[in-house]
């Protein structure tokens, strides 16, 4: 399985110390040059930067190959990065959360993932708590509607009471 990652999810999931969940569920995953750069900078928090300095083996970095334009004008480095190479090498998905960059790699074909997926799959694959993931990611900057949230919480005690 291929799967690129864009900043955001990955630096959730770091923030959240729940990287662990990639490899379970994706065995590794790719980030473009771009976004270990926006992973690595200064006013990134340290514990993301502290992660990036011992990189795990299932975390490679690739740099797309071919052309970017075409790409919306509007995307960041990282997302336009992460969009050409999944387009590049047909990856099975890229991890987005922007709506511009979403709604840009679903124009391309290509299918995409948000951290909200990433923590609701790695919780029904017995690899998370989804609980415990959402109150550490509610009180990082991320942002999700609190309908959504106890959704996700109320689908996942349906799943466990089975």
């Amino acid at each position: 399985m291929i799967v690129i990652a864009d900043t955001g999810p990955l630096r959730y999931l770091i923030l959240i110390e729940h990287t662990h969940v990639l490899p379970a569920l994706y065995r590794r995953v790719l980030i473009p040059p771009a976004v270990s750069d926006e992973l690595n900078r200064q006013q990134t928090p340290p514990l993301v930067r502290a992660w990036m300095a011992q990189r795990p083996l299932w975390l490679q970095v690739r740099a797309p190959r071919g052309s970017m334009t075409g790409l919306a004008p509007n995307l960041g480095m990282g997302e336009r990065e992460a969009i050409a190479l999944a387009e590049e090498l047909t990856a099975d998905a890229v991890l987005l959360d922007d709506w511009a960059a979403r709604v840009e790699a679903q124009r391309r074909h290509i299918a995409v993932i948000g951290t909200l997926r990433v923590l609701v799959d790695a919780a029904e694959k017995g690899f998370a708590d989804l609980r415990l993931a959402l109150d550490r990611l509610q009180s990082t900057n991320f942002r999700a509607r609190p309908e959504l949230i106890e959704a996700l919480l109320k689908s996942d005690a349906q799943r466990k009471s089975k």
